[in-house]
């Protein structure tokens, strides 16, 4: 059988679930899906994109049982009475990520030496004051930190280099802000590396600031 690793990573009021795994075949696990789950499954082709579907639902069964992993309208995950979850997956690992008291928003990256190519792509000329923009690593945690502020943000259709800044970066600790046309969301996020993989979210609470129209 298939070995599964589970951890779980506790800061104050957040809770990070991690499942990580090799490859395996996801076809052997489906009695862990909901049969809405099932006909998903069979839509994929990539047997990566399975994998980590399978993973995912295999986290979600050990956490909350057969609960459904519901969407809103801008495609951000909840289950019903369970306080706020955040999901997401890298390379071998997937997490879902829980707050009661605050909307949470969790990434998940495999640091990539492409991230420095693609950094003119969503690095502010502002964020390169403070950013080694050679580094790989902290280029993956700075396109991790602007993914959780995307899954923050409440709205699609953004641009990473527009709407989605850094304001500061200290050792784990960093800060961000979504810019909305109506209010600018401030973050506090925490970023690090847990084995291979770099781990985003935010710690506290979001700060809105609303314009005066």
């Amino acid at each position: 059988m298939p070995h599964f690793n589970q951890e779980i990573l506790q800061f104050k009021e957040v809770s990070i679930h991690l499942l990580s795994f090799e490859t395996y075949d996801p076809s052997i696990f489906l009695d862990q899906l909901t049969d809405h789950e099932k006909e998903r499954y069979f839509s994929f082709i990539s047997i990566k994109r399975k994998m980590e579907y399978v993973a995912t639902r295999i986290l979600r069964h050990r956490i909350f049982g057969f609960e459904h992993i519901h969407y809103d309208e801008h495609g951000a995950p909840y289950i019903e009475n369970e306080g706020f979850i955040s999901i997401s997956h890298a390379e071998g690992i997937v997490g879902i990520a829980l707050c009661k008291e605050f909307k949470i928003g969790l990434d998940l990256e495999t640091v990539r030496d492409k991230a420095v190519v693609l950094s003119p792509k969503f690095i502010t000329e502002n964020e390169t004051t403070f950013l080694d923009t050679t580094d790989p690593v902290t280029i993956t945690k700075a396109w991790s930190a602007k993914e959780v502020l995307y899954k923050l943000a409440g709205r699609k259709e953004l641009v990473f280099k527009r709407d989605l800044l850094l304001t500061s970066a200290s050792n784990e600790h960093w800060k961000g802000q979504v810019i909305n046309s109506n209010e600018t969301l401030n973050v506090d996020l925490r970023i690090f590396e847990h084995g291979d993989t770099i781990v985003s979210f935010n710690e506290k609470e979001i700060e809105r600031l609303q314009y005066n129209i």
